[in-house]
């Protein structure tokens, strides 16, 4: 972690009260005390400057994340030690353009990340997975600016248009229940869909129509060189003009039940992924990578009636396909359940289970000597006070990266997210 960010966090930890205006606050008082532990953010909104800002149409949000893990049997190694801290710490801003400028709908986003250390995670040397077991993980970055884009609906909002450096991770093949590394899954399988080609994050642009209430469709293209580390520019205006195009459409959905709608999401999408590529076998390059994928997410059961309440049970699915020459894995599924507020008392803590298993090209059968790689991961996220969680992980992974003479591993991690 750089030394500013250390010193940051160490100076708030110590003397919370020196960094609100002024220093004046008393924290002998014991209602301050109990509100520095029931806050919303560790500096409560950065010392109310957020509330502030929000009036103006003006968020702003600060988190870190640490991850440690070990490979406590089978895989490559259980002894090495490099890479079983991650850390990575997220920036955002959200501006509201019709506050701030008249414009009806209008927005903008702006997304930094950094991390550390030099290691990305224990999978090179510890795990020998071909799916990381940390999503988290960015490598030793001091601040990239991942998504920086602007956003705005027409025509009475059935339309959006999307434009700027986007993670289309995010946008499309989303789910509820299985996409953010930060606080669900931290196997990169469970978080995204390995069997789509997606680009880092880059300049694009994605269309959006809602075509009825529960019915949409959308598209996008983004740059398929696109290096998160720069600004994009350069690759998408002066390199070869290879674009990644995808194309999802879906149905939302509000099942009826005693506690309420349940609501879900059902998706199937198609990309087209031009840049000359081949499996790890192949000595010949081929371009117009094109395949295809289905999602979906639902909630099954409510605990409570209050439509904004997430108590209860959730279920995912994700299925992809990629073309056998082009691609290491060519079929890919992943499954699992999600419940929210289980434990009496414990309405914000979430228990997680997912399976994931990708299969490996059969034209690659030199590199891959067994067909599959899959992965059954479990975590519970407990909301320890209301800016700071604790999520203990279990991995189990079979066939490591398909290699011969690997044993399957089991990989023990415990993630530590702070809200500023």
């Amino acid at each position: 972690m750089r030394s500013g960010v250390r010193f940051f966090i160490l100076m708030v930890l110590l003397n919370p009260a020196g960094f609100c205006r002024g220093g004046n606050e008393d924290y002998t008082d014991n209602s301050i005390r109990r509100n520095f532990w029931e806050r919303e953010t560790l500096t409560n909104s950065f010392w109310g400057l957020n509330d502030q800002l929000s009036d103006k149409g003006i968020e702003i949000d600060f988190g870190i994340t640490n991850v440690y893990q070990v490979n406590i049997k089978g895989g490559l190694s259980t002894h090495n030690h490099k890479g079983r801290h991650v850390g990575r710490y997220d920036m955002k801003l959200s501006a509201d353009f019709e506050k701030l400028l008249g414009i009806e709908g209008g927005s903008f986003f702006i997304h930094g990340w950094g991390g550390w250390p030099d290691e990305e995670g224990i999978d090179g040397l510890s795990v020998g997975s071909y799916f990381s077991t940390n999503a988290v993980s960015v490598g030793n970055r001091e601040m990239d600016i991942v998504e920086c884009f602007y956003e705005e609906p027409f025509f009475s909002n059935n339309l959006t248009l999307t434009a700027g450096k986007l993670d289309f991770t995010g946008i499309f093949d989303s789910s509820e229940y299985a996409d953010d590394e930060c606080a669900q899954f931290l196997n990169v399988s469970l978080v995204d869909d390995p069997a789509i080609p997606f680009p880092q994050q880059g300049l694009g642009v994605v269309l959006t129509c809602n075509l009825t209430d529960s019915l949409y469709i959308m598209g996008g293209v983004t740059d398929a060189q696109a290096d998160r580390r720069k600004t994009g520019f350069r690759t998408t205006f002066h390199n070869e003009d290879y674009f990644f195009y995808i194309l999802e459409t879906g149905i939302t959905t509000q099942l009826d039940s005693a506690k309420g709608f349940l609501q879900g999401t059902y998706r199937a999408g198609l990309w087209n992924d031009p840049r000359p590529k081949a499996n790890s076998d192949s000595i010949e390059n081929y371009q117009d990578d094109v395949g295809f994928y289905l999602s979906c997410d639902q909630m099954l059961a409510k605990e409570n009636t209050d439509s904004k309440d997430s108590q209860g049970l959730g279920a995912f699915f994700r299925y992809g396909y990629a073309n056998s020459k082009r691609n290491d894995i060519t079929n890919f599924w992943s499954f699992g359940f999600q419940y929210q507020g289980l434990l009496e008392g414990r309405d914000d803590d979430v228990l997680g289970a997912g399976f994931a298993q990708g299969i490996f090209s059969n034209k690659a059968y030199l590199t891959y000597f067994d067909d599959y790689e899959s992965v059954l991961e479990v975590y519970y996220n407990a909301k320890i006070i209301p800016w700071l969680a604790v999520s203990p992980s279990i991995q189990y992974i079979t066939n490591p990266s398909g290699a011969k003479g690997v044993d399957d591993a089991i990989v023990f991690g415990i993630r530590v997210q702070m809200n500023f």
